[in-house]
């Protein structure tokens, strides 16, 4: 028995006598102790590397002291962007911020990149016209991942079961593994094709620009020089993986009858979605001619986007919610603000001449140079899951060694650009769309690996001898 003193006594009533009920009361009062800020060891790591660059490893003699800041903080930044301690926006603003409070940049200069503008009837028959569909849509809807989750994974799945296909039940090889994987390789090229078909492909052009390679009329010049290749790999991967990869039904007579169900479900095309369309169009063909018309791209897309709100097809909050495109905002500022700084302040055209110097000693033409860095760029990419993470902490670097090499500056460019693209589908880890394609669980892991490698091989042969070719007769060299 407790006295009116005893420790008991001075309990709570519900402490005294705990039923489940009572517990489960107070768990629910008690705080979330669950820490939730930035991932220990990642940022452990991220941390340390750039600590051990600026402290550890001797600062080279052409270099300044606030150089080689910038560059420990910059891999610090491509660090945490691969092992992601924070979420990518949420990393790359914080060592944005590092620069500015150790005075390694000014604020106008850590923030001036903000200120810049940017932004069937048979199995085979289905492929080609989810293939040729997302080529279509690509210029006007620039991320991979979006068109695969928001778009291209759910027609396939509805198809698949439709043909009694499912995943991890020994029927996905009857025609959602092929299908699945055919999209997935494809979406590559017709990422490859646009630039504006994916954002890192705007990255790439900036960061260009950073350094001194100009592209020219950059929406045109991106699509003639990608359009032979792009087309040529697109045309023959849906063909090639239906011989390496075949599906078990080969005919799937019951699709035609589910599309023109799907359609008399939906009823005729709505006013928003004529004026959408409509709107897509006309930002496209600005973007196309904007040169010429004197409008750069970001006010095309301000235009089209005002369009849509003054007709009320979108609202502001629609624009408000999506956070990916805020996130998008904030790191690609990050990394094309860092990237212009480090080659302001040497870095980059230090690295370049460094490694120039090495293929020279080598007797490596400039042809040579670009297949070996252009080579080495591309599988490197298995070390990467992500490819603005792969543009942001290779990119410039890369392209100053090909310059560096006197590879024609424009073509480096423009290969680097579309490799980025390519490398896209190399492993379930490589791009959004990749892990998109991947959790939806009708391919073996093993399957990816293989199929992602000898796509890639099959893809830079192609881009190899259409693309020189095709190059050429441009002008490119």
């Amino acid at each position: 028995m407790s006295t009116p003193n005893s420790p008991a006594h001075n309990l709570p009533a519900d402490a005294i006598t705990t039923t489940p009920t009572t517990a489960a009361r107070r768990r629910h009062r008690l705080p979330n102790l669950h820490w939730r800020g930035a991932k220990p060891i990642p940022f452990i790591i991220s941390i340390s590397i750039g600590l051990l660059l600026r402290f550890a490893i001797p600062k080279p003699h052409s270099l300044t002291p606030k150089a080689w800041t910038l560059l420990s903080i910059f891999l610090t930044t491509i660090s945490g962007l691969i092992l992601s301690p924070l979420p990518v926006g949420a990393w790359a603003f914080t060592c944005l911020t590092l620069t500015v409070i150790t005075k390694t940049l000014t604020f106008s200069a850590a923030f001036s990149a903000f200120t810049n503008e940017w932004l069937g009837r048979s199995s085979l028959g289905l492929s080609y016209g989810l293939v040729l569909s997302e080529a279509a849509i690509s210029p006007a809807m620039p991320s991979s991942t979006a068109r695969a989750g928001g778009i291209f994974l759910p027609i396939i799945k509805s198809l698949a079961v439709g043909a009694d296909s499912r995943p991890k039940d020994g029927s996905a090889r009857k025609v959602g593994a092929y299908l699945i994987q055919s999209q997935n390789q494809s979406a590559s090229n017709s990422s490859a094709l646009f630039l504006t078909a994916a954002a890192q492909n705007l990255l790439c052009i900036k960061l260009a620009d950073s350094i001194g390679v100009k592209v020219p009329n950059r929406w045109v010049t991106w699509l003639k020089a990608s359009s032979l290749p792009a087309l040529i790999s697109l045309s023959a991967t849906p063909f090639i993986l239906y011989k390496i990869f075949p599906p078990e039904m080969k005919a799937t007579p019951n699709a035609p009858a589910m599309a023109k169900r799907k359609l008399e479900q939906m009823g005729p095309v709505k006013r928003d979605e004529w004026l959408m369309v409509g709107t897509m169009l006309l930002t496209v063909a600005l973007w196309i001619s904007g040169e010429a018309l004197g409008m750069t791209s970001v006010i095309a897309a301000m235009l089209g986007l005002s369009i849509l709100l003054l007709l009320g097809v979108l609202d502001w909050d629609d624009c408000l919610s999506e956070k990916q495109a805020w996130d998008t905002l904030v790191w690609f500022g990050v990394l094309v603000g860092m990237a212009t700084q480090l080659t302001a302040v040497g870095v980059v055209p230090w690295m370049s001449k460094c490694v120039a110097n090495l293929l020279k000693s080598l007797s490596v033409s400039w042809f040579g140079a670009f297949c070996i860095l252009q080579l080495t760029y591309f599988f490197i990419h298995y070390l990467f899951a992500s490819q603005t993470a792969h543009v942001g902490a290779l990119y410039s670097a890369f392209l100053g060694m090909h310059v560096a090499s006197k590879v024609p500056g424009l073509l480096a460019a423009l290969a680097l650009g579309y490799n980025t693209n390519l490398f896209g589908a190399l492993t379930h880890y490589s791009s959004g769309q990749a892990a998109v394609y991947y959790g939806a669980g009708y391919v073996e892991l093993r399957d990816v690996f293989k199929l992602g490698i000898a796509m890639a091989l099959i893809n830079i042969v192609i881009w190899a001898l259409a693309g020189a070719a095709w190059w050429k007769i441009l002008g490119l060299y």
